[in-house]
């Protein structure tokens, strides 16, 4: 790692700090927390999406992790976005669990890998301490990690909207199957307003050519937990009205594309970092539906003032599919 790499972890490291002592109640209405991603100055920036992986390298996390290697020197990655659903099966033990290390820092080694990690929770990491993924005391081990409820990423060109889905989602409530660490959610309707009311006005905000918004659970899904009806609802009707470009998120363990009816908005599932499932699918007629796998990869996504490209990749590091826009035209294309 170069001098100005960890010039720019030891920044994250002590934004993360701050935004820990101001936001450990994570229900306090305040603006998002926004972490600076320095671009390499060339107008153009590039990163992996990457969702429900942490299994020890096992059901091809490792074979995943080392095409991502291969694949991000390429293309010299700015960072890595992970989706959710970060330790399996029930998250963290707590700060010194031996999983952070066995399924992060031990499998994705590659040295064009060796940038920040940003990353949202899922429902199976509310299924262990929670709390201590957001922890400091996780960077401290893998100076790479940066997790919290909600939070930005301005990258220049573009802003990423890191969101917490989980407490949205009503079955986990009602219908419990699992214990889930809801520290800090409570009362879950005044969190999840709130959560949603500054999403809102950081979208209204933002001046970046792109927004992106990124959340565990999909919105538009053809995958086995399909549509999610509470952000669908709730928070598909913020994106539309604030020009977001992209949705992306985890949770179903597959790799789609979807497009929106009402808005350009790409719904975009990377949750293939690891066990996938083979055939398990609700509609593949879907009228949206760009493009569907239900293998491992994961996902690239590369920008410029006025472009973007979205590349899908298997286990092997094969592109499965690729899309573009170009901002100066709307042209969409599918190649």
């Amino acid at each position: 790692m170069g001098l100005s790499e960890k010039k720019t972890m030891k920044m994250i490291v002590f934004s993360l700090w701050l935004a820990m002592i101001t936001l450990n109640c994570a229900q306090i209405s305040a603006k998002f927390p926004i972490f600076e991603q320095p671009t390499k100055g060339d107008g153009t920036l590039k990163f992996f999406v990457i969702g429900d992986w942490g299994r020890k390298g096992e059901y091809n996390q490792s074979q995943v992790a080392l095409q991502m290697g291969r694949i991000g020197e390429e293309l010299d990655i700015d960072f890595v976005i992970s989706t959710g659903d970060n330790f399996y099966d029930n998250g963290l033990k707590g700060e010194t669990d031996p999983a952070f290390v066995e399924s992060f820092t031990d499998i994705y080694t590659a040295k064009s890998l060796q940038k920040p990690w940003y990353s949202v929770l899922g429902n199976h990491d509310y299924r262990g301490d929670a709390v201590a993924q957001m922890s400091p005391v996780l960077q401290k081990i893998d100076s790479r990690w940066l997790c919290l409820r909600s939070f930005v990423v301005n990258a220049e060109i573009a802003e990423i909207f890191m969101l917490d889905t989980t407490p949205f989602v009503n079955d986990y409530f009602i219908n419990p199957e699992h214990i889930y660490d809801w520290r800090g959610v409570f009362p879950t309707k005044s969190y999840t307003t709130y959560v949603l009311r500054d999403l809102d006005r950081a979208l209204k905000e933002s001046r970046a050519k792109w927004k992106i918004v990124v959340g565990h659970h999909a919105i538009r899904s053809v995958g086995h937990h399909g549509d999610t009806t509470e952000l669908v609802n709730q928070l598909l009707p913020v994106l539309q009205a604030n020009g977001a470009d992209l949705y992306m998120n985890g949770h179903d363990h597959c790799l789609e594309q979807i497009s929106d009816d009402e808005s350009p908005i790409q719904f975009l599932t990377s949750g293939a970092g690891s066990k996938a499932w083979r055939g398990d699918l609700k509609n593949l007629s879907h009228e949206n539906l760009k493009f569907f796998y239900d293998g491992q990869g994961f996902m690239s996504v590369q920008l410029t003032d006025s472009d973007v490209e979205i590349a899908f990749y298997d286990v092997y590091g094969q592109v499965l599919h690729r899309w573009s826009r170009s901002r100066s035209n709307q042209l969409l294309s599918d190649m």
